[in-house]
């Protein structure tokens, strides 16, 4: 399914147990994609931008990742919409100190960007830092979720 956002277009799909994808560039939807978890989804991501929902509660069926991703990816559900971590502070939060790199590749394969707010992880300077992977465009992705949900960032020359 696609919808557009204020942040550009964003594709999702599902399976029959919840929502299994978010992505800012194309994806095929699943032929057994549960429309009415789509549709949920389309729902709640509209409340989201509009902000009257801080909070996704649309089931979720992930598939990927390795344990420690797994446990990037929770550690992530788990910050509060309206407040960021660092990387260190993720790591911490694991049990894993010296995570931090691997953190950042964690949440560059987070399958529900959004859902899972790998935006709310920024440098442990308070500026911004890589999202999903890419530079200046994802950059302002992750400036705007940010600005939506009302949290302050830091900018390179500050």
């Amino acid at each position: 399914m696609k919808m557009n956002t204020i942040v550009g277009n964003l594709w999702f799909d599902a399976d029959e147990k919840g929502v299994t994808k978010v992505s800012f560039t194309p994806i095929e939807e699943s032929e057994n994609a549960n429309q009415e978890i789509l549709h949920l989804a389309k729902e709640q991501f509209t409340e989201y931008f509009a902000e009257k929902r801080e909070e996704f509660t649309v089931p979720l069926s992930i598939k990927t990742g390795t344990a420690f991703q797994q446990d990037v990816w929770q550690a992530l559900i788990d910050i509060p919409y309206g407040e960021s971590r660092s990387y260190k502070e993720i790591a911490q939060a694991i049990g894993n100190p010296k995570a931090v790199r691997a953190i950042g590749q964690a949440n560059r394969v987070n399958p529900l960007p959004i859902i899972v707010p790998c935006h709310r992880v920024i440098g442990q300077n308070g500026q911004l830092t890589g999202y999903m992977g890419k530079k200046e465009e994802a950059l302002q992705i992750k400036k705007n979720l940010l600005e939506l949900e009302g949290v302050k960032v830091k900018h390179k020359n500050q």
